[in-house]
C-alpha cells in the first residue's frame, strides 16, 4: 500500500501541534506543511479576506502537491471556509473547531471557557456548537488579540512575556455559585505550544483541551493504520511568503522532523 501525501496548512506554525499528533499515528505518510506566514494571523482578518485568501492558495497546493489528505490546522480558517472547500475540491478535508462538545461533556463544575482569537469566539460557527452542544454548560467565549503571537515568538525562542499571557487568560477564569471554571478549551493551535505557561499562569488549576489528538485520530480513520514497520516518511515545511526561518527556528522545525 502506497503511504498517503497530506497536506497541513495554517496561517502559522501553531498547526505544528496537531501535525505532531498527526506524524505520531501516521509516521510513514509524506507532510507538506504549509504556513501561510504572509497573511499571519488570520484571526485579525475580514471573514472575506480570509475566503479568498485560503481558496486562492489551496488550489495552488493541491494543484502543485495533490495530497491525498488536506487537514485545515487553524480555527480561523475552519470556521470560515471549511464548507467552501469541501464545496470545491475533491480531495477530504479535515478541519479543527472549538471542541465545545467534549469540553461540556468532561466539565464537572458546568463552567466552561473558550480561549481562541476574537474572530473565532464571536464567529456564529462557534454559536451553533454552543448551541448545539453546550450539555446545559455555562460557556464563556474569551477572545485573545495576542497569545498567538506570544506563542510564534515562543517557537523562535525569543522572550516570552508572561505578564501579557496572564492578563489574556485572566477572563477564562470564573467563580459563579460556589464553582469555578474547570475547562479551558484551546480554540487556537498556537496555544498549545505555550502549554507550560498556560498552567503554570492559571489562577486555579483546569484541564486545557487541545483537540490535536481527536483531528490526528480522525485522519487515521480516514487513511487507516500505518504499515507495520513502515519507514517515515519526507516532511517538507513551506512558508507561503518565501521567508526563509531564522536558524533559531530551524532548530525548532527540527524537533518535527520538518525541512
Amino acid at each position: 500500500m502506497t503511504a498517503p501525501r497530506i497536506l497541513v496548512f495554517d496561517s502559522g506554525l501553531g498547526g505544528l501541534t496537531v501535525f505532531r499528533e498527526i506524524a505520531a499515528l501516521r509516521p510513514d505518510a509524506s507532510y507538506i506543511y504549509a504556513a501561510d506566514d504572509a497573511y499571519f494571523p488570520y484571526g485579525d482578518l475580514p471573514e472575506a479576506t480570509v475566503t479568498d485568501r485560503v481558496l486562492s492558495v489551496m488550489s495552488d497546493l493541491i494543484e502543485e502537491h495533490t495530497p491525498d489528505l488536506v487537514v485545515i490546522a487553524c480555527n480561523t480558517a475552519s470556521t470560515i471556509v471549511l464548507p467552501e472547500l469541501r464545496a470545491r475540491f475533491s480531495v477530504p478535508f479535515v478541519g479543527t473547531v472549538p471542541a465545545i462538545k467534549p469540553a461540556c461533556a468532561l466539565s464537572q463544575t458546568r463552567l466552561v471557557s473558550v480561549l481562541g482569537t476574537e474572530g473565532t469566539v464571536t464567529r456564529e460557527y462557534t454559536q451553533g456548537l454552543i448551541r448545539d452542544f453546550a450539555q446545559g454548560c455555562d460557556v464563556n467565549l474569551v477572545g485573545s488579540t495576542t497569545l498567538a503571537l506570544i506563542a510564534e515568538a515562543a517557537l523562535r525562542r525569543e522572550p516570552v512575556n508572561e505578564a501579557a499571557i496572564a492578563a489574556e487568560i485572566a477572563p477564562c477564569f470564573v467563580e459563579r455559585d460556589s464553582r469555578r471554571t474547570d475547562v479551558v478549551v484551546m480554540a487556537c493551535t498556537h496555544y498549545p505550544l505555550i502549554a507550560e505557561h498556560l498552567t503554570r499562569l492559571a489562577p486555579w488549576p483546569v484541564t486545557w483541551l487541545d483537540p490535536s489528538e481527536a483531528i490526528a485520530r480522525r485522519v487515521a480513520d480516514l487513511l487507516g493504520p500505518a504499515a507495520p514497520d513502515a519507514p517515515s516518511g519526507p516532511r517538507r515545511l513551506i512558508f507561503l511568503s518565501g521567508v526563509l526561518p531564522s536558524s533559531s527556528l530551524q532548530d525548532a522545525l527540527a524537533n518535527y522532523g520538518l525541512e
